[in-house]
């Protein structure tokens, strides 16, 4: 009788030790911690080296007076004092203009917490700022109470552009059409490209400021530029497709003093259209509801 075959002893026991789960003392959120992410700036070189400039300027240029003033009273109490009021009258000069800077840009700033407001759904805030608006407009006025009882956002958008909104919508067409009527006219007689682009440049800062204090803005130089960033792309798009009107326009005509006539009636049709579509884009830049 042979023997079994030899070989590795399998040894099953019925009861298996369970295996300790692993321990998590969360070590690695302890040891790795989440860095949140750095906001991003909103002052560009460009800015700080102007506010830099600024500040050395003005910094500088009061030291200098008041070093000066002091100079001028070792002199005379009559000199010391007149030097003073000149000083104070300058320094105050720039600091009224400084504040009326500033009060355009919050005035603008006021308007896109608005359009966050509405955009996110927050009656509370938008309410707020609703009233805010329109204690500031005569037109909007008398809509106060009602804006205090609307209980959403779509009702509260309603009310305003139904109300003064449309309104206003309708005084910045007239300006937009006043605009248009002047751009034509200097475009038609205008011997100078480059005339024309001024005049048209000039008057349309001129129309965006208009519709701007309409919607109870008063912007500066900065709070201008602000606004005029926000129309420039949109007005670009426009100004585009006008320069190809007037080149199929021009292609059109064969007789030189048809083509002349034509051309500049032309131009000036198209200088118009583009004061008309400012003016639409200004108004929406300065409204406190969003574009749908």
């Amino acid at each position: 009788m042979s023997d079994p075959p030899k070989g590795p002893r399998v040894i099953l026991e019925d009861d298996q030790p369970q295996i300790a789960p692993r321990l998590d003392f969360g070590w690695d959120q302890a040891v790795v911690p989440v860095v949140p992410p750095n906001p991003p700036s909103r002052w560009s070189g460009f800015g700080r080296a102007a506010a830099g400039v600024v500040v050395l300027g003005l910094g500088l240029g009061a030291l200098e007076a008041a070093n000066f003033t002091a100079a001028q009273f070792t002199r005379g109490a009559v000199q010391g004092w007149l030097t003073l009021g000149v000083v104070v009258a300058g320094f105050g000069l720039i600091a009224s203009a400084g504040w009326a800077e500033l009060r355009g840009l919050l005035s603008i700033r006021a308007v896109d917490r608005a359009r966050a407001a509405f955009a996110r759904g927050d009656l509370e805030a938008a309410r707020s700022e609703a009233l805010r608006w329109a204690g500031g407009m005569a037109e909007a006025a008398p809509l106060q109470p009602a804006l205090r009882q609307v209980g959403s956002i779509a009702e509260l958008r309603a009310l305003l552009e139904a109300g003064p909104l449309a309104g206003l919508e309708t005084q910045a067409n007239a300006l937009g059409r006043a605009a248009a009527v002047q751009a034509f006219a200097v475009t038609a007689i205008s011997p100078s490209p480059g005339l024309d682009a001024l005049v048209f440049a000039w008057r349309g800062v001129r129309l965006v400021r208009q519709v701007a204090a309409l919607h109870g803005l008063r912007p500066g130089l900065a709070g201008t530029v602000a606004l005029l960033r926000r129309t420039v792309f949109d007005a670009a798009a426009v100004a585009a497709t006008d320069i190809a009107v007037d080149a199929a326009a021009r292609a059109l005509l064969s007789n030189k003093l048809l083509e002349q006539f034509a051309g500049e009636a032309a131009a000036g049709a198209l200088a118009a259209r583009r004061m008309l579509r400012l003016a639409r884009v200004a108004a929406e830049a300065c409204r406190i509801t969003p574009p749908r």
